[in-house]
């Protein structure tokens, strides 16, 4: 595998991811990183990654993060992914995991609720990469300020999931 095509790979990890989140969200691309990495083999091979990003603009509160990673993790589990961390923090939470084929995988809350899922590949073989597609964004538009701004019925309400309600799941089974 190539940087392009790890690259390819983790957009499609992303996406997947995504698909399982019912009801859906809206996100927007982030940067993508490619950075060399240590060639253990001296071969030649493996001596590059690639990190693929987006970002929630669907606005998760407070109440429902849990619920949120939650419905990630039972995703990501269900693919034969392995959980490797998990940041029990009421503000900033996190869930961190490795994909069966080596990429790493994470979701994070941060500033205000942003939420960002970042994949990155592990050591590859360094080729050219084109950058993912981004909507260029405009002067003064809600997105431009990097904050999740879109309301949801669900995801945005301030209480919790209460355990007699149905629980949102990994691809709304």
């Amino acid at each position: 595998m190539n940087m392009q095509d790890a690259a390819d790979h983790a957009e499609g990890v992303i996406d997947a991811t995504l698909k399982a989140i019912k009801p859906s969200v809206e996100v927007m691309r982030g940067p993508s990183t490619d950075s060399s990495c240590t060639d253990f083999k001296n071969d030649g091979t493996g001596t590059g990654s690639v990190t693929r990003r987006r970002y929630v603009m669907t606005i998760i509160s407070a109440e429902r993060r849990g619920s949120f990673l939650g419905v990630v993790e039972n995703y990501w589990k269900k693919e034969g992914y392995k959980i490797t961390s998990v940041r029990r923090n009421t503000d900033m939470p996190a869930i961190f995991a490795t994909a069966p084929d080596g990429f790493q995988v994470s979701l994070e809350f941060g500033y205000k609720g942003q939420a960002g899922f970042h994949v990155t590949s592990p050591c590859v073989t360094e080729s050219k990469v084109t950058e993912a597609p981004r909507e260029p964004l405009k002067p003064g538009s809600p997105e431009s300020k990097g904050l999740p701004y879109i309301h949801s019925d669900f995801w945005s309400a301030s209480t919790p999931i209460s355990s007699s309600s149905p629980t949102p799941t990994a691809g709304g089974r």
